[in-house]
């Protein structure tokens, strides 16, 4: 195998833990900012180190109040908001373990869950999630109580632990070590139940410490984060983690349909996001220029911004015409897409999915360096991370320090380190099959390792696509490149075992009014736009480009644009956007077998 191994720079001792790191930011700067909360007139609130610790302590008496002991799964279902933070870290300082549920979870999925973790009290954020677990209770034998964040819960918490003694929480505090298990997190997976996997205390400090030892540039002093991906995912989760790791000031953030106006107010200087959240500013950009009749200005700006990016990475740099391209785009166009991400953003991490180079490169060339990486549940997040002083756009970077990348000679990355967890809860099967005999977890994806060290993600091995000729074609190659438009919301390539490759696709309800007003046509739904003779030629021009990047054998031939959408609700979608490709394979056999049946050899689409 072709392996790369990154010296761990910081270890920790065998009884440090979760609390141990909280105390460590507490020690440094007791009345230094840790969090800042929304004050719901627009503005934010600072609550110093000193003030969440004395929360923690007050939520962990209050935890053990209520009669949870060591050991014990505590659950959460919630999007991401101050008291989720608060609670994990109660939930630890009681000597307990967290159990993630995705708000958007199912009652079946929340009886897994909690069934198998044997959860003693669930923390819901409303009273809807309290209804859909409360729907499931009677089969959970475990299960004491069901406590609405909304309705005061975490105050009536810290309330009810006045009772108990200091010293109480300080020994449960210290019962736990780097070994033992901090978290189980469930994931979503794409087929099958979720497998509960069973990350540590040392997983979750060690990784952060090492990442923020490994990258000084960008953990800067007056660093600010604004979270606002699902704290129940392992990459909020560990970003979480680093930013009380290397003292950045953190906001919390659930609802994404206002977060412009949140980025605006807080003004990260650091940005978390998935690649749909940086399409989608892209996209919304695009069409707020097109709006003012400024498209051709912003196409410019964009492709200078590209171009400048690329010539970052060549030796002599960018040349004097392009600089002052550069500069008449920042003035025209760049200050005012970074005033959307706050005015104050210069570095971004990206996860979850492919980022795209076209992506990664625009974004660099006007002022926000996103910085791509990779990882999964089973590795506590990131295993890889592009780093400033070495930047591959379209890779997914370096080895993070402790942590190990091999290619399997059939090109599945295989991982060890620090991260990597140890077991999947009450199931040992799993777990002998996730890892070889020396010890290496197999990841699934497919990749390469450059002479530098750096990891490329090229493809997933189970969704590999073999046509009938017996070519074989990764699909997330173009599925990126079309779902990156502003008209599509998700797309599904297919083509197994058949004569040429398809696709289906879904319109993107949210964009579809910008891209109409843009082209001077009338609004219309989704459903009605999808017939449209311009929207499928638009589309069929998207499909066009991104055949551009695959052999003639291995580009879409048909596509269809299939009615509503792939959604998490609906079950089509993990909660971290990935779609259950076996699922819509099934559910839209018809649409597919229909792209094989056409025999219209002069159209890309069907109607």
């Amino acid at each position: 195998m072709n392996e790369v191994h990154a010296p761990q720079l910081v270890e920790l001792p065998p009884t440090y833990n979760t609390s141990s790191l909280l105390a460590d930011r507490v020690a440094e700067d007791p009345g230094a900012a840790l969090m800042e909360r929304p004050d719901g007139a627009g503005g934010w609130t600072p609550v110093t180190s000193a003030q969440f610790a004395a929360e923690v302590t007050a939520a962990a008496k209050g935890l053990v109040a209520r009669g949870v002991q060591p050991g014990d799964g505590v659950a959460v279902m919630s999007a991401t908001r101050y008291e989720w933070a608060l609670l994990d870290f109660a939930v630890w300082a009681a000597g307990a373990v967290t159990v993630p549920i995705y708000e958007t979870s199912s009652a079946e999925q929340v009886e897994w869950i909690c069934g198998d973790s044997k959860a003693t009290i669930v923390f819901a954020e409303t009273a809807a999630h309290a209804e859909t677990i409360s729907s499931v209770h009677d089969s959970l034998a475990d299960l004491r109580e069901i406590l609405v964040i909304a309705d005061g819960a975490v105050e009536a918490l810290m309330a009810e632990g006045t009772g108990v003694d200091d010293a109480e929480i300080e020994r449960r505090r210290a019962l736990a070590g780097k070994a033992d298990v901090a978290t189980i997190i469930y994931t979503s997976g794409t087929t099958g139940r979720p497998k509960g996997v069973e990350l540590t205390h040392g997983n979750l400090t060690e990784l952060p410490v090492n990442a923020v030892k490994d990258n000084p540039e960008v953990f800067v002093e007056g660093g600010r984060l604004l979270l606002f991906l699902p704290m129940a995912h392992i990459f909020a989760r560990f970003i979480h983690m680093l930013a009380v790791a290397s003292g950045t000031v953190t906001g919390h953030w659930g609802d994404t349909t206002t977060l412009v106006d949140a980025l605006g107010t807080f003004r990260p200087t650091f940005i978390l996001a998935v690649p749909r959240v940086f399409e989608k500013v892209y996209n919304s950009a695009e069409q707020t220029a097109a709006a003012g009749g400024k498209v051709k200005i912003f196409h410019w700006a964009a492709r200078t911004a590209i171009e400048y990016s690329r010539a970052l990475d060549a030796p002599q740099g960018p040349g004097l015409g392009l600089r002052l391209r550069h500069k008449v785009a920042d003035a025209l166009v760049f200050s005012k897409l970074r005033a959307k991400l706050g005015g104050q953003a210069q570095h971004a991490v990206s996860g979850g999915g492919p980022l795209g180079e076209r992506l990664g490169h625009f974004y660099r060339g006007l002022g926000v360096n996103i910085l791509e990486g990779y990882g999964l549940t089973e590795t506590t997040a990131p295993t890889s991370v592009n780093k400033l002083q070495l930047q591959k756009v379209g890779s997914v970077g370096p080895a993070l320090p402790g942590c190990s990348m091999a290619i399997a000679d059939d090109g599945e990355v295989m991982l060890k380190g620090i991260g990597v967890f140890a077991r999947y809860h009450n199931n040992p099967e799993a777990t002998a099959e996730a890892f070889t005999a020396d010890g290496w977890f197999h990841t699934g994806d497919l990749g390469e390792i450059d002479e530098r060290g750096v990891l490329t993600i090229t493809g997933r091995k189970k969704e590999i696509i073999v046509t009938a000729g017996g070519k074989n074609v990764a699909p997330s190659v173009l599925e990126d490149r079309i779902r990156a438009h502003a008209l599509v919301s998700q797309c599904v390539v297919v083509g197994d075992n058949k004569p040429y490759i398809g696709a289906i696709i879904t319109l993107d309800a949210e964009g579809l009014p910008g891209w109409l007003k843009m082209e001077g046509k009338p609004g219309m739904s989704a459903d009605e736009a999808r017939r449209d003779p311009d929207v499928l030629a638009a589309l069929d021009q998207v499909v066009l480009r991104a055949n551009n990047a695959v052999s003639k054998a291995e580009s879409i031939r048909k596509f269809t644009v299939i009615p509503g959408d792939l959604t998490i609700e609906n079950g089509y979608l993990t909660p971290k956007f990935s779609v259950r490709r076996a699922i819509v394979l099934k559910d839209f056999a018809d649409d597919i077998e229909r792209l094989y049946q056409d025999k219209n050899k002069d159209s890309l689409h069907l109607i």
